[in-house]
């Protein structure tokens, strides 16, 4: 239990400074729901942006709680301590997109297309948003999205051996990709401006590669846990 707390953080800054790419892969769509709703029912629009943004992180968690089972699966064997490994490995390469150092993470996005190009057509019977039911249904699909960002954290956190770990893990990970698309669906660019800053993005990145050098198996943790 001691270190989920570090990183459940890192999950939450991966998802709130890696919004930059969130607003490439779902601003469009954010978008078209704000768009699709008249001026003068701002309490509607929050509500479906509320709506939409809920399924998005519930179909993150989902995905979590399913491919942790097959962490679980691993862990429980004589490959846990490879696992850990590749734990670690994995936060370090976020931390390193996170300050903009390396983006080969959005490489593996082509894992999810072969399962989109089914999605997708069920999203369009979704439009136009018109209920907070729709944009629920909507937002759920639409997590469904290939992302680099999204994968390689869902991969991260089935690595943890426990289905339940890896499901808390993605939910604080969409929960901290809810200000930048919130605040793009609200037209509110001040937030998304300095979440895009290079300082704050490199101090998170650089915080989330110390959360892996911690996860990474060896006698170094006992040393970074003194300091």
């Amino acid at each position: 239990m001691p270190e989920l707390l570090p990183q459940l953080l890192s999950a939450l800054i991966l998802g709130l400074l890696g919004g930059g790419h969130c607003l490439g892969m779902c601003g469009g769509l954010m978008g078209a729901l704000t768009l699709a709703i008249p001026p003068e029912q701002r309490q509607r629009r929050l509500q479906l942006l509320l709506a939409y943004n809920g399924g998005r992180i519930g179909s993150y968690a989902l995905a979590g709680l399913l491919l942790g089972l097959a962490g679980w699966a691993v862990a429980s064997g004589p490959l846990a301590t490879l696992l850990r490994t590749l734990a670690a490995l994995l936060l370090i390469a976020m931390g390193l997109y996170l300050a903009g150092w390396w983006s080969g993470l959005t490489r593996i996005e082509a894992l999810g297309r072969g399962l989109w190009r089914h999605i997708q057509p069920i999203t369009r019977r979704c439009m136009p948003v018109t209920s907070a039911s729709r944009a629920l249904i909507l937002g759920g699909l639409w997590g469904w999205l290939p992302c680099g960002l999204v994968y390689s954290t869902l991969l991260w956190a089935a690595s943890q051996g426990d289905a339940l770990r890896s499901a808390a893990l993605m939910l604080a990970f969409g929960v901290g990709t809810l200000p930048v698309l919130l605040a793009t669906g609200m037209a509110t660019e001040r937030l998304s401006r300095l979440l895009r800053r290079r300082g704050v993005r490199v101090a998170g990145g650089l915080l989330v590669m110390l959360f892996g050098l911690w996860t990474l198996p060896g006698p170094h943790q006992h040393w970074l846990m003194g300091h």
